[in-house]
């Protein structure tokens, strides 16, 4: 069978595979999105394989020059591909993403300098999309007992994003309030990323991360959970309550939910800042 022929089959194959496989979700979650988001993905996993596919027709040995500088543009053009499918598919594509960019001890290096962007340019959900996930989780009230709001979150990840905000008694939480359609469209994403990784592990039998589709598929259900988020700080605050620099906040049930997660604001630093913590006595070699 010729090349080009090949690679025919392998683009209609990914398609008809993964339009079947996830067909049933979409239709039980409602999301016409759904539909463009597979696309978007399928069309992108088709492109790096024959990208691929036709790059390494013919190529010298692993050990020759010529090798390493065709394969480095490769891989360069699929992360580019990967890192424009993750902008525009948002949500559970931007968390994969963000993976992918801190594996740089297994990936190509450029795979992991073009995807690591992901981790300070996730996209942002307006003050409007944040209170309706607080309404329609906690009650058309909940607004009411804050005092404060702020409009600008202090941190925005793939999931969701961080506002400072104060209740009318004066306490200072920190509320996390997930993105609003992430939760309805990770059940096609997840079926997605695991079809188009099973079929690049059919196409290179050599593909060794399955298990990063296996890995979403298990934990990102527990990650959208922020209840469950909720008692686990709890539970850690409780077996780490003898380490003094350590702090956890504290959890406010009364403004949480699966989609919201509401805390007691604390000044930090980051768990990598060296420079934080030497100034504030905490030992960096423990």
């Amino acid at each position: 069978m010729g090349l080009k022929r090949l690679t025919k089959l392998l683009a209609g194959g990914v398609v008809a595979l993964g339009a079947g496989g996830t067909a049933a979700t979409l239709i039980v979650h409602g999301d016409d999105a759904g539909f463009l988001r597979f696309g978007r993905a399928a069309m992108t996993g088709i492109a790096i394989v024959i990208d691929y596919k036709m790059s390494m027709r013919n190529l010298p040995s692993e050990n020759n020059d010529k090798y390493q500088s065709i394969m480095s543009l490769v891989h360069q053009r699929s992360a580019s591909r990967l890192l424009e499918l993750c902008s525009r598919n948002g949500g559970c594509f931007i968390k994969v993403g963000q993976h992918i960019g801190s594996l740089d001890y297994l990936l190509p290096k450029e795979y992991v300098n073009t995807l690591k962007v992901l981790h300070d340019n996730a996209p942002e959900t307006s003050k409007e999309d944040v209170f309706r996930v607080m309404k329609e989780d906690l009650g058309e009230e909940i607004l009411s007992e804050f005092e404060t709001f702020e409009e600008q979150p202090i941190g925005t990840a793939s999931l969701a994003q961080v506002h400072k905000a104060v209740l009318k008694d004066g306490t200072v939480l920190a509320v996390k309030v997930q993105h609003p359609k992430v939760k309805a469209n990770s059940f096609v994403d997840m079926n997605t990323m695991e079809i188009l990784v099973k079929t690049v592990a059919w196409i290179f039998p050599s593909f060794s991360f399955l298990w990063l589709a296996d890995e979403t598929k298990r934990n990102l259900p527990l990650e959208l959970d922020f209840e469950f988020e909720g008692k686990n700080a709890e539970r850690v605050s409780s077996m780490l309550s003898y380490i003094p620099f350590l702090k956890v906040p504290k959890i406010y049930w009364k403004f949480s939910s699966p989609r919201v997660l509401s805390m007691e604001f604390c000044e930090g630093g980051r768990a990598d800042d060296r420079s934080y913590m030497l100034e504030h006595d905490i030992p960096v070699e423990q």
